[in-house]
């Protein structure tokens, strides 16, 4: 009888510690709205991350800006990949890798048309960081993040860097 009660008392213990080693996340999914750069700018951004292991997330980021001519452009769009490196699981300190196509206006100065504007669409590759900060709850999250990458295409802008930044908050669900 001593050893059934040793052997159900220890099974008990060891299930109870196998179930603290790995916490269930229940929130994978995260809606943010840049509010940084549309006071900065007006410029109207949102993005999606997907968290598929607790440091590691897949995302994307669209944007619209009535400004065509503005740094950026008007329209944007890309995929993102983002590996945490904080105590908090998904959360604290983040590089990322990023692509975006973005589309614009440039204002040409011609000497017989005077200034026309000549529209153009470029695909971007670069590199960011930021931190990220979560509540208790695991719901809400404050980001601030930065980055720079280099035109690939087309040719005239091969030598342009754009540059990404903003202070975002989020809800994850």
């Amino acid at each position: 009888m001593k050893y059934f009660l040793f052997l159900i008392i220890s099974l008990g213990f060891t299930i109870s510690i196998m179930g603290q080693a790995y916490p269930r996340f229940e929130n994978n999914h995260e809606i943010k709205f840049n509010i940084g750069q549309f006071l900065a700018t007006s410029t109207v951004e949102g993005s999606y991350e997907y968290f598929f292991t607790e440091d590691t997330s897949i995302g994307g980021t669209l944007y619209f800006n009535g400004d065509a001519t503005d740094y950026n452009g008007n329209f944007g769009i890309g995929p993102n990949l983002r590996a945490y490196f904080g105590f908090i699981p998904r959360s604290g300190f983040f590089a990322e890798v990023f692509g975006l196509y973005y589309a614009g206006e440039n204002d040409v100065n011609t000497t017989t048309l005077g200034t026309r504007n000549n529209d153009y669409g470029t695909t971007a590759l670069g590199l960011g960081i930021g931190n990220k900060w979560v509540t208790r709850s695991d719901r809400f999250t404050l980001e601030i993040h930065g980055g720079i990458g280099r035109n690939i295409n087309p040719e005239d802008f091969q030598n342009a860097f754009m540059f990404r930044g903003g202070l975002s908050i989020g809800f994850r669900f």
